[in-house]
């Protein structure tokens, strides 16, 4: 057989950045290198029992052997209905303003696919979660990104938007808690976006992932804000709450005219999420919310575990308030991927750069508290050696 060329707009594509991670993990490790992985954002503490249970149960109910509802279950919608009532005091209509996604992440790019025509402008932070950029490039959309700089709490000053590109504009990304920055968005910050999206007539979407790992303020949603809906849309993630990454679960809620659109393209490539997934789902947020309460404490504990060394390496940070991450910068005159590639190969310490999340990530490494405080304060001690042998 000849060469099989991809299309077009798989080309356009730069390898998945934690893919490439991954990879450059496995060849220091098959050197013999002691690998303490911050890299990628993968909690390694399992679900709750009672939630794996439940889904086991559901396994062997031969209900859950068919096909399941396209836009989730009854049973799992309403759970996520009551969930935004009691956490945010937000009502949502579960049949029209809710939908079950296989992970955040594939509604995440599903919506571009469902909003996005070509030459359409999506505006996108910067640094930012890769997908919002790579799905609205596949779509054929036209990326302007949107600095998050720390002088401005790391939110997008949309007041620097030209009209052009607000007048072209269909989507606006958002993330809050971000990752990877860990900045929190207050009110007035979400009141700022929504006033924004009515003005230009487009979507607001924000992944509010991390919603339950916050250390100091109560989670919020933008969804909380008077007459949100008219323009706005929310994801979730169970994956980050309970610790149920391989489940592939997550939601979608908010405008219902752009939902209709999401489930359209869902219809058409998916044929929904397992029965017995979402019957875990559903366990989960009704009866172990106490499961994301131990969480938060967790990560707290694991974030002042390696602070302190990272203090006393020097570096330029600020203590998250949220998310299960630490946004550092790196020692001057360094770039972002020299200093992590040094700190891989000569530490065996795994961190993220900045500039993988984008051109204003330059400058910065992301630690992720996905390893318990023993490593962590491990890894805060190689990296404390090596940022003082690098800049001594």
């Amino acid at each position: 057989m000849g060469y099989i060329r991809p299309s077009s707009r798989l080309e356009a594509i730069p390898p998945y950045l934690f893919s490439e991670l991954d990879a450059r993990r496995d060849q220091v490790s098959k050197m013999g290198m002691d690998i303490i992985d911050l890299g990628v954002g993968d909690p390694d503490l399992p679900a709750p029992k009672a939630v794996a249970e439940a889904a086991a149960k559901a396994v062997l109910d031969p209900a859950s052997h068919s096909y399941p509802p396209y836009e989730g279950t009854s049973d799992l919608k309403k759970a996520i209905a009551r969930y935004y009532k009691e956490r945010f005091n937000v009502i949502l209509d579960p049949d029209a303003e809710v939908l079950v996604l296989g992970g955040s992440k594939e509604g995440i790019a599903h919506l571009a696919t469902a909003l996005v025509d070509h030459d359409d402008v999506v505006l996108v932070p910067d640094p930012a979660y890769p997908v919002y950029e790579v799905w609205a490039k596949f779509c054929g959309g036209r990326v302007v990104h949107m600095p998050l700089l720390e002088k401005n709490g790391f939110f997008p000053d949309l007041s620097l938007l030209d009209k052009e590109t607000c007048s072209k504009a269909k989507l606006l990304w958002l993330c809050y808690p971000n990752n990877p920055t860990t900045a929190t968005a207050s009110a007035a910050d979400f009141k700022e976006a929504l006033d924004f999206a009515s003005r230009h007539n487009l979507v607001a979407a924000n992944d509010n992932a991390y919603a339950e790992i916050q250390f100091k303020h109560s989670p919020t949603s933008i969804l909380s804000l008077p007459d949100a809906k008219e323009n706005a849309i929310e994801f979730g993630s169970f994956s980050k709450t309970f610790d149920m990454c391989g489940f592939r679960l997550g939601w979608a809620v908010g405008n219902h005219e752009v939902l209709d659109a999401l489930k359209a393209v869902k219809k058409n490539t998916d044929s929904g999420v397992f029965t017995a997934v979402q019957e875990a789902g559903r366990i989960a947020l009704e009866e172990h919310m106490d499961f994301a309460n131990s969480l938060r404490v967790t990560y707290k504990e694991r974030r002042d575990a390696i602070i302190t060394e990272i203090a006393q390496a020097g570096l330029d940070f600020r203590i998250p308030d949220a998310t299960f991450f630490i946004w550092i910068r790196v020692p001057a005159g360094m770039s972002s991927s020299e200093f992590s590639l040094r700190l891989l190969e000569e530490t065996g310490v795994v961190v993220t750069p900045g500039n993988g999340f984008g051109p204003y990530g330059e400058g910065f490494f992301r630690i992720s508290l996905t390893r318990d405080k023993k490593r962590l304060a491990e890894a805060g001690r190689k990296i404390r050696g090596f940022v003082r042998k690098i800049t001594n």
